[in-house]
C-alpha cells in the first residue's frame, strides 16, 4: 500500500496536450461545496468533508492549514480539527517539506483502497462488538436476534470485502498498465 502523494507540486492546470487550462475558480468553489454537502449526507463532519473536497481539486493533493483556512475563509483551528478527523480516517496524511517550518496535508494515491481496508478493520470490530452483545443479551430475545442478523451482515462482509479489493487491486493496475 503506497503512501506516495498524487504530486509533489501543484503548478497549475495542464490539459492532455500539455497546454494550460483555464479554470472556473467560481464552479471550483461551488463544486467544493457539493462534494462537501453529499460527503456530510454519508456522514463526514461538515468541516472535514470541506476540507477533504478541497484537498481533492488540488492538482498535487495538498495544502498546509493555512492555504486551506484560506480557500475555504475558516480559521486555522477549524482545519486543524478537519485534518485531524481525516486522518484518523486515514485519508489524509500529514507531512513536512525539506526546510519548511509549516505541515502540509495531503491526500493518499491509493486513497479509496486504503481508507475502505481500514474501514474492513472497523467491521471486524463492529463485529465483535455485537458477539459481545448477543451473548449479554441472549440470541433468543429481540434484541439479540437484531443483533444476530447485524452479526450476520458484518461476516458476510468480512469475508467478501478481501475479494472485492483484490478484484480492485487488478482492475486498477491493468488501467495503468495501459494507460501507460
Amino acid at each position: 500500500m503506497s503512501s506516495r502523494p498524487y504530486s509533489q507540486r501543484d503548478p497549475g492546470v495542464e490539459g492532455a496536450d500539455g497546454g494550460a487550462v483555464e479554470r472556473d475558480e467560481d464552479a471550483v468553489r461551488r463544486y467544493v461545496e457539493s462534494l462537501a454537502l453529499v460527503l456530510t449526507q454519508i456522514g463526514f463532519q461538515r468541516m472535514a468533508a470541506r476540507v477533504f473536497a478541497t484537498l481533492m481539486v488540488t492538482d498535487s493533493g495538498q495544502a498546509t492549514a493555512a492555504e486551506l483556512a484560506s480557500r475555504l475563509s475558516v480559521s486555522p483551528a477549524a482545519i486543524s480539527g478537519a485534518v485531524r478527523f481525516l486522518e484518523q480516517l486515514g485519508m489524509v496524511a500529514k507531512v513536512r517539506e525539506p526546510g519548511e517550518r509549516r505541515d502540509h496535508y495531503r491526500l493518499y494515491d491509493d486513497l479509496w483502497y486504503s481508507s475502505f481496508l481500514k474501514r474492513d478493520r472497523m467491521i471486524m470490530m463492529w463485529r465483535d462488538a455485537t458477539v459481545d452483545g448477543i451473548r449479554v443479551l441472549g440470541r433468543d430475545t429481540p434484541a439479540g436476534k437484531r443483533l444476530a442478523d447485524m452479526c450476520d451482515f458484518l461476516e458476510f462482509m468480512i469475508r467478501e470485502l478481501p475479494a472485492l479489493f483484490e478484484r480492485w487491486r487488478r482492475q486498477h493496475e491493468e488501467a495503468e498498465r495501459r494507460a501507460g
